[in-house]
């Protein structure tokens, strides 16, 4: 799901939706408006799910998306090599999600999640 704001809305540490890839927002650089047109923002941005750096430059009065960013917990249910299998603590739906390498994760333990767009990413246990 997701919203449109316009891009002088947007903020430092806010989201936007790039080449339909959510992204969390780390610089905006606004310029003045010249003589024939208006002030343009350059917004550069990391994906959330491929971290990968992206920039745009857009009219401030220019509509963007936004996408809605779905915090949730889930208890692991096991482990199986690089990814674990997880149910959500209020829906009691279960799921594989891929684990980032960096994180030692137990049966029974509690994590984050967050899922943006339709797909889901483990943040933190």
């Amino acid at each position: 799901m997701k919203t449109v704001t316009e891009v002088r809305t947007l903020k430092v540490g806010g989201y936007i939706i790039v080449d339909d890839e959510p992204c969390k927002i780390l610089n905006i650089t606004t310029s003045k408006p010249g003589k024939h047109g208006e002030a343009k923002a350059r917004i550069d941005a990391m994906g959330l799910f491929d971290n990968q750096k992206r920039s745009i430059v857009h009219p401030v009065k220019h509509k963007v998306g936004v996408p809605m960013i779905d915090k949730r917990t889930a208890q692991v249910l096991s482990i199986a090599g690089s990814s674990a299998q997880l149910m959500d603590m209020t829906t009691y739906e279960t799921f594989e999600l891929p684990l980032p390498e960096d994180m030692m994760l137990e049966p029974g333990k509690e994590i984050q999640y967050m899922e943006a767009l339709g797909r889901r990413k483990v943040t933190r246990a």
